[in-house]
């Protein structure tokens, strides 16, 4: 059987950058080799770069040159968090050039990237969440509406991952300064009520067709809430599978299961929440979940009974079978 030519990328030119070259490293070292030939293709400014033999892709057709020999993909492997992958740029070229990647189509990684709109899109579907005011660079702030949400609150950028630049805010006091650490990230800002819970993490895959839903995570955070350091540093502590009983697990996984399904994820996502009170309250959608080795969703794979080589098949094999309306024309 011919192998699978696949480009994992990396990099980009964002905060989360170091993240994204740990994520496609476990996938470069996991995938199968006797099934791929596999190329981690880093993006560096405007270039994609191949990272063994430091060659620039042809962005015409996603082709590379190695010994004179052009090289073209069968697939693009998205280990590229945060912009322009996350927010859905990244697949509207794909699209347009006809090269199959993994995970969600351009237009639900744009609407998962952007908090407020997901949140606004979801309370369609009686999704329980955290009241937030979005707010725009330049505009005055609509203080009532903020106080409303109580204190503290979470100040955080609307379209941006991995926790960088969001603050707890627990005096009005601070707001000004949270809001302008927030907006070295995004021009927009998202603030949101504070909930007080234990905070879950459950990932989502489809595999043969069918939608499976991994073991679920409870998050312990050594540092005041879920952020970088908890996530990237070991400063938390990560129970997989979590300690619940079977009708908060249940409850967990359907949920996740409905998200995955209403938002119409592909691919591996992962969705975060807050067990407040017996009810999970949804944080925020991840469709490129980290994929380091210190990652929940490799973890819940393996808790699952995979290894994260077959979690990758399922992966690619979503996506060589998805048909996207623009190939349909």
């Amino acid at each position: 059987m011919e192998k699978i030519n696949v480009a994992i990328i990396t990099g980009g030119n964002v905060a989360e950058r170091g993240i994204s070259l740990k994520s496609g490293a476990t996938v470069f070292k996991h995938l199968d080799d006797s099934k791929y030939n596999k190329y981690l293709v880093e993006l560096r400014g405007k270039d994609f770069i191949e990272l063994e033999s430091e060659q620039i892709l042809d962005k015409n057709d996603f082709s590379l040159i190695i010994d004179s020999q052009k090289i073209t993909f069968d697939l693009a492997f998205l280990m590229l968090h945060g912009h322009p992958a996350e927010d859905g740029c990244l697949q509207g070229y794909f699209e347009i050039i006809g090269l199959p990647y993994t995970g969600c189509d351009h237009f639900v990684s744009a609407l998962t990237f952007n908090k407020q709109a997901c949140k606004d899109f979801l309370r369609n579907f009686d999704i329980p969440m955290a009241g937030s005011v979005l707010v725009q660079k330049g505009e005055q702030l609509d203080l009532p509406a903020i106080e409303a949400l109580g204190l503290p609150i979470f100040v955080k950028p609307n379209k941006n991952g991995s926790s960088y630049g969001i603050t707890k805010v627990n005096s009005l006091d601070d707001l000004d300064e949270a809001i302008d650490r927030a907006f070295q990230f995004d021009e927009e800002v998202i603030i949101e009520q504070f909930l007080e819970g234990t905070e879950y993490s459950n990932g989502v895959l489809r595999k043969d067709g069918e939608i499976v839903v991994l073991p679920i995570t409870e998050i312990i955070p050594e540092t005041e809430f879920f952020d970088y350091q908890a996530k990237y540093e070991n400063k938390s502590k990560e129970i997989t599978p979590a300690n619940l009983s079977e009708a908060l697990k249940t409850a967990c996984q359907a949920l996740s299961y409905k998200l995955y399904d209403v938002l119409g994820c592909k691919g591996m996502s992962r969705f975060d929440y807050i067990l407040v009170n017996g009810s999970f309250c949804f944080l925020e959608a991840n469709t490129i979940p980290g994929m380091s080795e210190q990652s929940i969703i490799p973890e819940q794979a393996k808790a699952h009974g995979w290894s994260l080589s077959v979690f990758l098949d399922a992966t690619i094999d979503q996506a060589l079978n998805t048909v996207t309306k623009s190939e349909l024309g």
